[in-house]
């Protein structure tokens, strides 16, 4: 059982510590929310459109490229949560010794734990905020109604990061994450909604879709930025959020199993 008495607004200093390192390399990693969105709309969007045709989504029949660019949103979502709780933390754990470090001051695991969740949703906003504003400006977010995608890349990052940070809590060594990313990831970015409908795959797939959290926020994306999705936002806010709760205590669990017992 999870102690919540360990937690604290002391978690924010293990916050503040990442974002001070960030801000040396902010400009590499501004490059890719802003130049993605544009590739995948030449590739996909001028590529498949044309092979394609309509697509059939909610009610609504929409050109394939609009269909596919709020997918780009929740896709950058999942990518930054789930790589900085795995590589970033599992560097930060093992190589740098920085959880030791700070397992020496007032903090509790948990705190930065927590800590490093809540930073992976961070930058997983910040990515989305770039990616909103740029397709935006192509017309493939609506607004005001689009500015709901923040608070949405929050859940959707903090989501993904918790689970992130349970694979880095079992992963033996740094290269072993090529497991998670091939049987979980892969999959999920590629069977989530993200480049057809989920009800174009056959009956006995779709419930194995709709499982994914990245279907949830893909359909999240959708709604607030196409105003229209398969799935009631107010379901799949909730269903992101018991999943945050569900591998949260998984990861601490996996991590305290790591660096205490």
């Amino acid at each position: 059982m999870i102690d919540y008495r360990v937690f604290s607004l002391r978690f924010l200093k293990v916050w503040e510590r990442n974002l001070v390192t960030y801000r040396r390399i902010w400009k590499v990693n501004f490059i890719t929310p802003l130049l993605e969105p544009l590739l995948y709309i030449l590739a996909f969007g001028l590529g498949f459109s044309g092979m394609i045709g309509d697509v059939k989504y909610a009610g609504l029949v929409l050109d394939y490229t609009r269909f596919m660019a709020p997918a780009l949103i929740a896709t950058a979502v999942m990518w930054n949560a789930f790589f900085e709780t795995t590589y970033a933390s599992f560097v930060r754990m093992y190589y740098q010794k920085t959880f030791d470090g700070m397992l020496a001051t007032p903090l509790s695991l948990e705190e930065i734990i927590l800590a490093e969740i809540v930073w992976s949703a961070t930058k997983a906003v910040g990515a989305a905020a770039i990616m909103m504003t740029v397709l935006g400006f192509l017309g493939f977010v609506a607004f005001p109604s689009g500015l709901m995608l923040l608070p949405v890349a929050l859940l959707g990052g903090l989501a993904l990061g918790a689970i992130g940070m349970f694979f880095t809590g079992i992963t033996p060594t740094i290269d072993m994450f090529n497991l998670p990313i091939f049987l979980f990831i892969t999959p999920m970015f590629l069977f989530s909604g993200t480049f057809f409908p989920v009800s174009n795959l056959p009956v006995w797939a779709q419930p194995m879709a709709l499982a994914f959290p990245l279907y949830h926020l893909v359909e999240m994306t959708r709604c607030f930025a196409l105003g229209a999705s398969d799935t009631h936002p107010l379901l799949s806010g909730l269903y992101l959020l018991l999943f945050f709760l569900v591998f949260g205590a998984l990861a601490l669990r996996a991590m305290r199993r790591r660096l205490i017992t």
